[in-house]
């Protein structure tokens, strides 16, 4: 029987995991936290995503925990709106996404696992491509070593040697709240050198996360970013006065440069250690939910990791630099600039997103 430690127990970790497992595999999963959970924030998945969950057989199971993300588009602070989405031909012609808290589709992939495959509480210190990780517990090896370990990554130091993380210029502030009454709204507000969006979950409670530009490290305060935002459309200011600030996570952005490759001997890097990007096209998460299947259906054949390294790159590296594009027109500050990017957005029509997102929701396993 084949073996793969795989490195990291988030979203892309436990679905390679998965499917390496339904694969005939035996699988461990190194996870550094005490235990896998991640509270404060939802996840789009769109419909590529799906097709991989899908793929591993937990498809069924995500989409009865989501609810559909019919986002209506992109508003000013006051409400108006710059540009609609054309919900119905999205859904027809690519499927619609879905949005779901990360801790349930987290529990539903380590659900899906044997109960002694996560290890939690293992921090992994390095890795070699000789297929041998040594960790806090000891040393292991294993026929593949997959690097699932985040934007900072480990395991990716073995492939590529030191990757420094770029910084996006732009802070994020994610929370999960709980309102009176039930909110459907979708979408996405943009306004001079800041963001936010909305997106309702299936437990009547809404994701919500708020991204402004700033010097990298910048601390700031939770009460800071309900001020920044106290003049903008309902129900955003609500939003943020419901939200706890507790349990509110706050993020620097960061992407990674293209790698000169995904794989060195027996590892294969996936998700934010391979292609950290930033978040502006809703498709981390779900690339690394590619990553994952692709993998788990190479990983056995000669030249395997070789074929995925190939089918998996380019297309991670178009994704990231649109990403990366969204992220510097929506953050413009500039008077003027905003005012063209507002005006541009109002006279392009609906179906030139919807093309050009045809090249990414259209990939299938």
């Amino acid at each position: 029987m084949s073996t793969a430690i795989v490195v990291g127990g988030g979203i892309g970790g436990l679905a390679t995991a998965v499917g390496l497992a339904r694969r005939g595999w035996s699988v461990e999963v190194f996870e550094r936290a005490a235990e896998i959970a991640e509270v404060g924030s939802g996840i789009s998945l769109w419909s590529n995503a799906l097709r991989a969950l899908d793929a591993i057989g937990v498809g069924g199971e995500v989409r009865a925990q989501a609810v559909e993300d019919a986002s209506a588009g992109i508003r000013d602070p006051r409400g108006r709106w710059l540009a609609r989405t054309d919900v119905a031909t999205l859904r027809a012609r690519y499927g619609a996404p879905v949005v779901i808290h990360r801790a349930a589709l987290l529990e539903i992939l380590r659900s899906a696992l044997p109960d002694d495959a996560v290890r939690p509480g293992i921090s992994v210190t390095a890795a070699g491509a000789d297929g041998s990780v040594v960790h806090s517990a000891g040393e292991s090896s294993a026929d593949l070593v997959v690097g699932a370990d985040g934007l900072r990554s480990v395991v990716r130091q073995a492939v590529c040697g030191e990757v420094a993380a770029r910084y996006a210029g732009y802070t994020a502030w994610r929370a999960v709240v709980e309102l009176p009454g039930k909110l459907t709204e979708f979408g996405e507000t943009w306004g001079r050198g800041a963001r936010f969006g909305i997106a309702p979950l299936a437990d009547g409670r809404v994701y919500c996360f708020a991204v402004y530009n700033a010097p990298e490290h910048s601390a700031g305060t939770f009460a800071e970013v309900r001020a920044r935002f106290a003049g903008w459309h309902h129900p955003i200011p609500e939003l943020l006065a419901a939200a706890d600030p507790d349990t509110v996570l706050h993020n620097d952005i960061y992407d990674i440069p293209a790698l000169p490759s995904f794989v060195a001997g027996r590892i294969a890097l996936i998700g934010d250690a391979a292609h950290a990007m930033t978040p502006n096209l809703g498709q981390g998460g779900c690339q690394a939910l590619e990553d994952a299947v692709v993998l788990a259906r190479l990983a056995a054949e000669p030249g395997g990791l070789s074929r995925y390294d190939r089918e998996r790159r380019p297309r991670t590296r178009m994704i990231a630099a649109r990403s990366a594009r969204i992220g510097t027109i929506g953050q413009l500050s500039a008077a003027p600039l905003v005012t063209l990017r507002d005006t541009a957005l109002r006279l392009t029509p609906a179906s030139v997103p919807l093309r050009a997102l045809g090249e990414i929701l259209d990939w299938t396993c």
